[in-house]
């Protein structure tokens, strides 16, 4: 079985790491090339910087802040907020990421999908699905979780997945940040339905919520960010842990 992942998330406005809860209520977190600094050398496997606001305010992503965390850590890291086209792609990799996470531009052109596969490889694109549970299912929304939209969760991870996609971020919107665990049911749900690995996202707030996401989500990657960036989950007590749950992680 291939080792499940720990990725913090850095969500990034103004140059800073930012948190919040449901999206909204941000507060400070530090600096993320410090952040991101500390979390390699603690064991994480990987890291995620989204630029929150990018797509809603209609700017590019921090090209020169990706080179600074490039010449800084030695683990890969996914890069994602207002990509819009190949050239956005082609950018942020040569400033040094490893991946980027596309989100409100492929609901917009699902086609950019297929480009950045056909173009990078899938491996370089991760599709990022913002969604929230209503009376009426999960929908899909735009713009860092301020536009709501009609695509549907699982059908559009699906065709994600038909289109080239090299893994599915899902973030609960219902779940951000408030430390309730991840959305097992509809992870479960996601891993059985596409055959690219999903990165669970959104309510992370115990040792334990991880194992769930692994062992009742399916989850391939469990990502986190005030739990680690506040210091209440230590990445390496959180391996070790999940370790004496049977649960297969890097060392």
């Amino acid at each position: 079985m291939l080792a499940k992942r720990i990725v913090p998330c850095l969500d990034i406005k103004d140059g800073q790491t930012v948190k919040g809860t449901n999206f909204v209520n941000l507060r400070q977190a530090g600096d993320p090339v410090e952040l991101g600094q500390a979390y390699s050398l603690q064991g994480a496997d990987e890291l995620v910087y989204l630029d929150i606001t990018a797509s809603h305010e209609g700017r590019k992503t921090f090209t020169d802040l990706v080179r600074r965390i490039a010449a800084t850590i030695n683990i890969p890291f996914t890069v994602g907020g207002g990509i819009n086209e190949l050239s956005d792609v082609d950018r942020l990799l040569n400033a040094g990421a490893d991946k980027v996470s596309i989100n409100s531009a492929a609901l917009r052109r699902p086609e950019l999908i297929d480009e950045i596969a056909s173009h990078f490889g899938s491996q370089v694109c991760v599709v990022a699905i913002d969604a929230k549970e209503t009376e009426a299912g999960w929908h899909c929304y735009l713009n860092g979780g301020r536009i709501p939209t009609e695509r549907g969760l699982f059908d559009w991870a699906r065709e994600a997945n038909n289109r080239g996609a090299g893994e599915i971020l899902f973030t609960s919107m219902n779940h951000d940040g408030v430390k309730t665990g991840f959305a097992n049911e509809a992870l479960a749900r996601l891993a059985d339905e596409v055959s690219i690995p999903v990165i669970a996202s959104g309510g992370a707030g115990t040792m334990e919520h991880f194992r769930d996401a692994f062992i009742q989500g399916k989850a391939d990657a469990a990502l986190a960010a005030s739990v680690f960036h506040f210091g209440e989950i230590g990445i390496p007590e959180l391996k070790s842990y999940l370790c004496t749950q049977g649960i297969n992680v890097r060392k």
